[in-house]
């Protein structure tokens, strides 16, 4: 089977497995978090301004922002997407070296940074201030078998967000090019429609689940135990 078929049923087997799970819709906005979260990292790196980012119920979000000149939307609005899918593949990259502890670690540190810095709305920071308390209590507390499966279902829910949303802003594009999000923030500065924007992020997060899914299967590294040198009697 092709990788391309094995990402393509692990996204859908996911889909459906994941639903049945109690309260997983809840973590579906650690997807959203990033998306935005990339969207500020990437206009202060272009000299602008974000003034607020908000995240919704229904696993939406918004990220208010100026920027000293128009080209500067293009990299912005790509970043979105782009880094949701690259986080996907961050997360199974590190659960393939045996590293859930530092991925979690990660989370916890960028939902603290958002928290602080740039969510203002009220959901976003109660969302926030669970799913930081939530992750410190899975570090600190629970057995590792519990902390492993806990990470292997934010890391599968974070891979079919990344894919949901681009193929969501494709159908957007097609029926309303105006309200298709970044697609249309894109297609506004270089002319060329939302649904070839809506296109390329969702050809970029296939690319991604599907390297995601094959660390996934790969073999998982073991961290290397530190051996004790033997003193040499002579």
């Amino acid at each position: 089977m092709s990788n391309w078929l094995k990402t393509v049923f692990f996204l859908i087997g996911s889909a459906f497995l994941t639903r049945w799970i109690p309260f997983s819709s809840f973590f579906r906005n650690l997807d959203t978090t990033i998306h935005e979260f990339g969207h500020a990292v990437v206009t202060l790196a272009l000299s602008g301004k974000v003034m607020s980012i908000e995240l919704y119920a229904n696993h939406s979000g918004v990220t208010y922002s100026s920027v000293v000149n128009n080209w500067s939307v293009i990299p912005i609005s790509l970043a979105g997407y782009m880094t949701a899918s690259l986080f996907a593949v961050f997360l199974f990259k590190m659960r393939a070296q045996d590293n859930q502890r530092l991925g979690l670690q990660i989370m916890t540190l960028i939902g603290l940074i958002a928290l602080v810095l740039f969510v203002r709305n009220e959901f976003g920071i109660m969302w926030l201030i669970g799913f930081i308390a939530l992750n410190i209590i899975m570090l600190a507390i629970v057995p590792r078998w519990l902390r492993d499966f806990y990470y292997l279902l934010l890391a599968f829910l974070t891979l079919e967000e990344s894919v949901m949303g681009p193929i969501s802003l494709v159908i957007y594009a097609l029926q309303n090019p105006a309200s298709a999000g970044d697609a249309t923030n894109l297609a506004r500065v270089t002319f060329l429609p939302a649904i070839f924007w809506a296109g390329l992020f969702t050809l970029f997060a296939l690319w991604c689940a599907k390297n995601a899914i094959q660390a996934f299967l790969g073999r998982r590294k073991a961290r290397p135990v530190r051996q004790q040198p033997y003193p040499n009697y002579e």
